[in-house]
């Protein structure tokens, strides 16, 4: 028998717990043993938990790292300093460990591979609940260069602009509705401000690059400046909105991004609607390949994390955590968000009269940028929202078109920019 400790007992543990139960007969007959919850650490001691009366539970997380009966810990704690002292202590004392913290791997993710050693340490609920992704990406595609990773890793976002998009409805009363569901939290910033995409992008890119960027390196944007005139253009157009996690080389450099995206409605990705999650990899030899399904929940998370349980108990010590022990790529470094180069919409409030569209196409002429399609669309009687999409040019280019088209009294608000990928 497997003896296994939780470390925070709550949605997803609670879910551990009862499906290693529901589910005995055939996690045993995958793992070749027996896999056991002995322990599980709480905050609450006084709340009451749907599990086995068998489990002692503790609120001391040493109960659980210094008992070496326990093989196998699984975090489910979050944060991160903390989780990551907790991780690591149950390392050195050579416990497998499993978790579903992704905050914590976007920031420690490569000190842990060298603490970890030769001792198994999986997460792959970490990124997208129960879509094996992770597994994908290290192992099943192994024998690819990745050329592009572009993902819906965060099933609240995805929900509000669905039903923006589909039923008109508009990003406050959207956010109000997605609170009042759950989806969203009180303070729902992590979601819509692209925060969590970014945390399981970056666990991505490491095992797909070996970048080593933290969330402060990268460009993040969220969902909060989209209104019913973007949705608008996009459907005209033949594009759907998403937030999207991307992670493309780009010659020696690798771009990391998150932000709101114009995709066309052809492509696979755009298809996904929901609270649903769904990750597109491109490789050289495999092509596309698209992984969906259910980012979130008790137990699609538990899902995975017992996944992983079952393959330590297969294989008993562990192997590189990120798939490799050597750089991947000779020379690959981060790209600069300046050095981005794709489509961009645009979405710009200027005064309704002759001149203006002049203005706005010289002072974008000025920066070597093309407009592709253009729509005005009144606001009243002195004012119209001028909606542009442009050829391929240059980020730095764009900002500083929409800084010049601010600092010169062009527009009469400040610009709105959308990236778009094709």
């Amino acid at each position: 028998m497997l003896k296994i400790g939780i470390i925070g007992v709550g949605t997803v543990g609670t879910s551990v717990c009862q499906i290693l139960e529901e589910n005995k007969d055939i996690i045993t007959a995958r793992a070749g043993i027996e896999l056991s919850v002995v322990s599980g650490i709480v905050n609450n001691l006084s709340k009451k938990r749907d599990i086995n009366n068998n489990i002692k539970i503790s609120a001391n997380v040493d109960d659980i790292l210094n008992d070496d009966s326990i093989d196998i810990v699984v975090e489910l704690m979050g944060g991160v300093e903390e989780a990551f002292e907790v991780v690591k202590k149950a390392l050195q004392k050579g416990k497998a460990v499993v978790t579903a913290n992704k905050a914590l791997l976007a920031y420690h993710r490569y000190e842990l591979q060298e603490i970890a050693g030769d001792t198994a340490f999986e997460f792959e609920a970490a990124v997208a609940g129960g879509i094996p992704i992770i597994t994908a990406l290290r192992d099943g595609l192994g024998a690819n260069h990745i050329k592009s990773i572009k993902g819906i890793m965060n099933g609240t976002t995805n929900y509000m602009l669905d039903k923006m998009i589909n039923e008109g409805v508009a990003y406050d009363a959207i956010l109000k509705e997605a609170q009042d569901l759950g989806y969203a939290e009180a303070d729902p910033t992590f979601d819509v401000g692209g925060f969590d995409a970014a945390h399981k992008l970056l666990i991505l890119a490491s095992i797909a690059y070996g970048i080593d960027a933290k969330p402060e390196d990268i460009l993040i944007e969220g969902i909060q400046n989209i209104t019913p005139a973007d949705v608008d253009f996009a459907a005209e157009f033949g594009y759907v909105l998403k937030l999207l996690g991307i992670a493309k080389p780009n010659g020696n450099n690798v771009e990391l991004r998150v932000h709101s995206v114009l995709v066309p409605q052809s492509q696979m990705i755009a298809k996904v609607d929901g609270v649903m999650n769904a990750v597109s990899v491109v490789g050289d030899k495999v092509g596309e390949t698209l992984y969906y399904g259910a980012g979130a929940g008790g137990d699609a998370t538990a899902s995975a994390v017992i996944a992983n349980i079952i393959d330590i108990a297969r294989k008993g010590k562990g192997s590189p955590m990120l798939g490799f022990n050597k750089p991947l790529e000779s020379g690959l470094k981060l790209a600069s968000i300046d050095d981005i180069n794709t489509k961009y919409y645009l979405r710009l409030e200027v005064s309704d009269k002759s001149g203006v569209l002049a203005k706005v196409a010289s002072t974008l002429g000025n920066k070597d940028i093309s407009i592709k399609n253009m729509v005005q669309k009144p606001l009243d009687d002195n004012k119209a929202n001028l909606l542009l999409s442009t050829h391929i040019c240059n980020e730095k280019d764009i900002k500083d078109a929409m800084d010049d088209l601010e600092n010169n009294n062009i527009v009469l608000s400040k610009p709105v920019m959308i990236r778009i990928e094709e």
